[in-house]
């Protein structure tokens, strides 16, 4: 099982020149589809003076959810580009916007393709990639005398406690990479007394 993806530690950005056409391009760090309208629309508002403002995104260690969008240029010259630098770096939870200042001379489709592609590729350059795991939760419950059975497997199996509560039953959520999660599903399933259901319960 592969529980792990590549993606970059902060927002970086980089700049290319063609025919006296600016690319500014900016990568980001992203988790969800809000956080992307977010940022796309502040860019778009804060680089108003632009012609276009094109980008690209995938998200999820499966990389499963993307999209390219050109923002008026001819189709497939500019978010097509972006995304398949996201690609060829195997990278995943980023979005790149490309924001082009016009230059008086036409780039040609050809010309488009090999400037967004370029502008995306500096961005990333210019970014700390990282390897991350993925990572499951659960959620347990068990009676205060069981404290220290659990906490002798937590020790050992090393999860994160995201949270815990020890008002009447003791609640417990934690998270652990997934090829991990097994091992320490089966051994917390042997302790009687602990009972071990949907993180829900835990939030």
């Amino acid at each position: 099982m592969t529980d792990t993806f590549l993606t970059i530690a902060s927002p970086s950005q980089g700049t290319y020149t063609e025919k006296r056409s600016k690319f500014l391009a900016f990568a980001f760090p992203v988790s969800t589809v809000e956080e992307i309208k977010a940022l796309i629309e502040e860019y778009q508002k804060k680089y108003y003076d632009a012609r276009h403002a094109c980008y690209a995104y995938m998200l999820g260690h499966e990389r499963l959810v993307f999209r390219a969008n050109d923002n008026g240029e001819p189709s497939g010259t500019a978010g097509k580009p972006i995304l398949g630098q996201i690609n060829s770096n195997e990278l995943t939870d980023i979005l790149i916007i490309v924001v082009r200042y016009f230059g008086g001379v036409k780039l040609g489709t050809s010309g488009l393709i090999q400037a967004y592609k370029a502008a995306a590729a500096e961005a990333i350059a210019a970014a700390t990639i990282i390897q991350k795991t993925v990572d499951e939760q659960i959620c347990i419950s068990f009676e205060y005398p069981l404290m220290n059975q659990v906490m002798r497997i937590v020790k050992e199996e090393s999860p994160t406690i995201v949270s815990q509560s020890f008002e009447g039953d003791c609640l417990m959520t934690l998270s652990i990479r997934a090829s991990l999660m097994p091992r320490l599903h089966q051994r917390l399933d042997k302790v009687d007394g602990v009972t071990i259901t949907s993180c829900t319960c835990c939030r």
